[in-house]
């Protein structure tokens, strides 16, 4: 036991130098992971997942696909599956649908495999995920609404692909106990489906019900709801073996779109748990890959990877965007990229286990053919997909939106001038009444935590190009900007100075000392909040020629603190400690102008 918590512990420390290395090098966790796995099993036979859990590596594995199903199906909010376009709907159902048959085609005829199993693997290679393409997104630089599709089809597509997944894997795994004809089949997959469905509605409308009238504490809603699924997902079992994983995903997709439930505790509980899970997950699932599968993947293999990517997914993005406003090259770029994902690894390992408990002849291909199908989208098209975008035409500007931190009355002004200035702008707060006050003026918001999973899967980051950290919670400001520092640059964050008394207890101080100090030196937000609660206004300056700081601030009896520039292009220049700030010609410059400061009447011209 003493070597067996040993090895553990070196799991842990690995999936978290895994994710570590994936967030430096801007690329999904799930490719280190898989890596890292494969070098501690076959390569090295450091690690055996067999040897270390035994009879529990089943029941361990279906537990935490189960969690990552639940996970992934609370997502799905069917207002969403409706509400980002003809395309991006046609791609997770019709599209969705397109991919699992030519890859059961191509998986028979290829990897001679029965139409059973081919099946299971067309339907299992279906999703792409957001954990896989969200990363790629971030470097691609691609036009803003193909960023859009993509990025709703990864996320809505991991649920539905997940639910079809089940189902085929059910109907196939009962069939292969069934001595009767194909009606015998039909019978015990409609018990599953009865039970699976059944359970799932009912267990999720009743704990819906207790979540949304408050019959269990709200610090207990997470860990609530996590017993609650894995009780359902054992009950389920009992009933009717293997219907646990349906019961589970359709639970999860009912709590998702019933009215009045609050899910975003529960999804932002699920997210440490989900890193735990997953990570140790594809190390183990990974490390049982043996020598004996890797040789299966021969020119079948590949030939098969060349079907997925060069005639399905090219196939189901033309079918699917017939009649839209899409350029070719932009439809080409679109049939690139399809990243599969977790969901796609963890399913496959899960029913590769069991398929192969239950003798079913293929079962061994499903693990190595996905794996191979993972590592080559992950790889490939990180590398390729921004030189692609590129050569075809279809990369966007650099971004020069802001997103700032705060939707208080200080980041509602800035952000109204900014937006009157054709700059795009999204304000994010766990303020429920600071977002309702942003959206009254048009504002376009995140209501949340911008450093959650949730706002990485949610929050569009596609246009922006600089963060303003303006919330009151000074902790909350240098975490953002620690944590936007990686996707936007340091020459485009910013930190907010601290009152001097303060500054030795900033705990990020050392780590935040190399960033320029947004509006200058002195500009705390207590300061613009003050100001701003005195009756100061934002005002914008129309520069028709070199304009001079000081006439500005002489009109307005010094009170005036210059801001930010916006040049005739859409170009932003922010005022720093470091660099101050010097309009020039066509500028528009932005400025908080104090109370019982003269009211600027006319554009000021030096």
């Amino acid at each position: 036991m003493e070597h067996a918590g040993f090895d553990l512990a070196v799991i842990g420390l690995l999936a978290l130098v895994c994710q570590w290395l994936a967030w430096q090098l801007k690329l999904p966790a799930i490719l280190m992971l898989l890596v890292a796995g494969i070098v501690a099993g076959p390569v090295t036979g450091l690690l055996n997942p067999d040897a270390l859990f035994g009879d529990l590596l089943f029941p361990l594995v279906s537990l935490a696909v189960a969690v990552i199903l639940f996970e992934g199906s609370l997502t799905l909010d069917f207002r969403e599956l409706g509400g980002h376009g003809r395309t991006v709907r046609r791609l997770v159902t019709w599209g969705a649908l397109i991919t699992a048959i030519i890859g059961t085609i191509a998986a028979h005829f290829l990897l001679a495999l029965s139409w059973e199993m081919a099946s299971v693997l067309g339907a299992l290679l279906v999703v792409t995920g957001p954990t896989v393409i969200l990363p790629m997104l971030q470097t691609l630089g691609a036009r803003q609404h193909l960023t859009q599709i993509l990025r709703w089809e990864g996320i809505l597509i991991d649920p539905v692909g997940a639910i079809g997944a089940v189902l085929v894997y059910e109907y196939v795994a009962l069939g292969s106990g069934a001595t009767g004809a194909a009606t015998h089949t039909l019978v015990l997959f409609g018990k599953t489906a009865l039970i699976g469905f059944g359970l799932g509605i009912g267990g999720g409308y009743l704990w819906g019900l207790i979540l949304r009238r408050h019959w269990l504490p709200r610090q207990l809603h997470s860990f609530g709801t996590l017993m609650m699924m894995l009780t359902l997902f054992s009950v389920s079992n009992l009933l009717f073996h293997e219907s646990g994983l349906l019961t589970v995903t359709v639970m999860g997709a009912w709590l998702a779109n019933m009215r009045g439930v609050p899910t975003r505790p529960i999804i932002e509980f699920k997210e440490t748990l989900s890193v735990l899970l997953i990570s140790g997950l594809f190390i183990l699932l990974a490390a049982r890959l043996t020598v004996d599968q890797l040789a299966l993947l021969g020119w079948p293999a590949w030939t098969f990877l060349f079907v997925l990517l060069g005639v399905a997914r090219p196939l189901m993005v033309w079918l699917c965007t017939l009649g839209s406003r899409l350029e070719a090259r932009e439809k080409a770029l679109l049939a690139f990229i399809s990243p599969r994902g977790i969901v796609a690894a963890a399913t496959a390992s899960l029913f590769a286990l069991r398929l192969e408990e239950l003798d079913m002849p293929g079962a061994e291909m499903l693990v190595p053919v996905t794996f191979l199908v993972i590592i080559s989208t992950v790889v490939g098209q990180s590398l390729l997909s921004r030189p692609l975008a590129r050569w075809l035409g279809v990369q966007r500007p650099s971004p020069d939106g802001v997103l700032i931190i705060g939707a208080n009355p200080v980041a509602r002004q800035i952000g109204q001038q900014l937006r009157a200035a054709g700059v795009s702008v999204v304000l994010t707060d766990s303020n429920w009444d600071a977002i309702q006050e942003a959206k009254a003026l048009a504002l376009t918001t995140y209501f949340g935590d911008p450093l959650s999973e949730h706002a990485a899967q949610h929050l569009e980051l596609s246009n922006i190009g600089y963060l303003l950290p303006l919330s009151p919670y000074r902790e909350l400001n240098d975490m953002a900007t620690l944590h936007f520092e990686h996707l936007l640059g340091r020459e485009r964050v910013f930190r907010l100075a601290v009152d001097e008394g303060r500054i030795g207890n900033r705990p990020h101080g050392r780590a935040l000392s190399h960033l320029p100090l947004l509006f200058g030196r002195n500009v705390t937000y207590a300061r613009l909040s003050r100001l701003v609660a005195e009756g100061g206004e934002m005002q914008r300056t129309q520069c028709t020629e070199k304009t001079r700081l000081e006439h500005l601030k002489r009109r307005h009896a010094g009170r005036c603190l210059p801001l930010l520039c916006i040049g005739p292009s859409g170009r932003l220049r922010l005022a720093t400690a470091e660099n101050g700030l010097t309009p020039k010609r066509g500028d528009t410059l932005v400025s908080l102008v104090y109370a019982d400061s003269p009211v600027m009447e006319a554009p000021l011209i030096s």
